[in-house]
């Protein structure tokens, strides 16, 4: 318990620290606009219109229909066609067995 204790109040003296440095800093003077002379308008960009596509437009060039379509209810391995399966290997043939010669 008093390992704890002393745990807490390390704690609350770096607590306090931190307070008293908070308390003493400067204050900063809040951010006012120059006086340029100007006229007051806002300076920030007005709306700009988004770029052209180019010169490939819709469709892209590159792009390919999908081979399957999913509109129907049907389940993807229902629309491509099954796969021929490889025949089953043979088990290697162990020699039979000669009789020992006498």
């Amino acid at each position: 318990m008093i390992m704890f204790g002393a745990i807490h109040l390390i704690g609350m003296v770096f607590i306090g620290m931190l307070l008293v440095m908070f308390v003493r800093s400067d204050t900063i003077t809040p951010w006012s606009p120059d006086d340029d002379g100007d006229d007051g308008g806002s300076d920030r960009v007005g709306p700009q219109r988004p770029p052209d596509p180019g010169d490939g437009g819709l469709p892209l060039p590159d792009a390919r229909p999908a081979r399957r379509r999913l509109r129907e209810p049907a389940r993807l391995g229902d629309l491509t066609p099954e796969r021929p399966r490889r025949p089953a290997r043979e088990p290697a043939r162990t020699p039979g067995r000669t009789p020992a010669s006498r």
